[in-house]
Parts: C-alpha cells; structure tokens; sequence
C-alpha cells in the first residue's frame, strides 16, 4: 500500500513536471489516480491514500477540461472531507479545499482564504499553499499582501518539499510577482 501511495506520488509529479503534452500529462495522472484508488481501497484510513487520489484525480479533470472537472467535484469534496475527518489539520488537505474553492466560478473565497491560512499555521513551509494563498490574494486584489506571501516562498530555507519549491513554487512565485507589478 505504501509503495502505492508513493507511486501515485510519482505519477503526480510526473505529469506536472516531466511530461510533454497533455496526453502525457492524462496518462501520467490516470494512472496515479489508479493507483491512488487503490491504495484507498487497501487502507481507507489512510489521508495519505485519500490525498494522492483526489489530487492526481483533480489534475486529471482540469488537464482534461473544465467540464470533466465540474464532473469530478463531487468526488473530491468527498475525499477532502474524508481526509479532514481522519486528519483535521492535514495542511495538504486544507490546501487542496483552497483551491477547489478558488477555482470554482460560485466558490467561496473566504473558505478559501481560511483553510489556507490554517494550512501555513499548521506548517508555515508548505510552499505550495503558500503560491496558492498568493494567488487567491491577487484575485482578491490584495497586491500588497500577495507579494509578501509570494517573497516568503522565494526566501524559504526549509521547503516542505525541496524538489517541488525548486522545480514548481519558486517559477510560480515569480510568474505571480510579475503579473502583479504595478499594481496596488
């Protein structure tokens, strides 16, 4: 089970990092889907099962479209609330909450902008929460306060994950920082 989990780990960050074309990217995600339900099935008590299905199936839905992502929606707030009710302060979780309410057209940002506040509170080195409360705070046209949150992922010592905050987070910070020069 563990190697499962792993596995749709790797899959995950496969299709966000080394794959080439969307048709990489789906199969690389449907297959850490598949392996991430299984897991699920093995261990249902597991968040760290629950949390690499809903992601890998989350990224395999808006890589597929927006209409197979409104498809999935119910499945991971399922899963989210599975993970939260079996872990409450999982910051991955509450990260992944954020986002499928900053993604949503009707979504609600204050939940949003709670549950990743509460992540970072939890643990202030997860970058990827850290990106994602940056960009709600752009959307929300707090300029100021997102560039704070934006440097603070650049500054970061100690990444809750290296490889991903030297390959993903950073690129992203500094894409979101420049979308917002100017601006206040």
């Amino acid at each position: 089970m563990e190697a499962m989990i792993l596995l749709a780990r790797v899959y995950f960050q496969w299709g966000d990092v080394r794959a080439k074309d969307d048709g990489e990217k789906l199969a690389a995600y449907d297959r850490g889907r598949e392996l991430g339900k299984r897991a699920v099935e093995l261990a249902p008590k597991s968040p760290e099962a629950h949390f690499w299905y809903a992601v890998n199936t989350g990224r395999w839905g808006t890589t597929k479209g927006v209409f197979r992502s409104l498809f999935l929606l119910p499945t991971l707030r399922e899963e989210v609330d599975v993970i939260l009710s079996l872990a409450p302060d999982d910051p991955g979780a509450l990260g992944l909450s954020g986002n499928i309410e900053l993604a949503l057209p009707w979504g609600d940002l204050d939940k949003a902008e709670a549950n990743f506040r509460k992540a970072l509170k939890v643990d202030p080195h997860y970058t990827a929460v850290r990106v994602d409360l940056g960009r709600l705070l752009i959307k929300r046209g707090k300029y100021d306060e997102a560039r704070k949150e934006l440097q603070r992922v650049l500054n970061e010592k100690e990444p809750r994950f290296v490889a991903d905050w030297t390959v993903k987070h950073t690129k992203r910070a500094r894409e979101l920082l420049d979308s917002v020069k100017g601006k206040s």
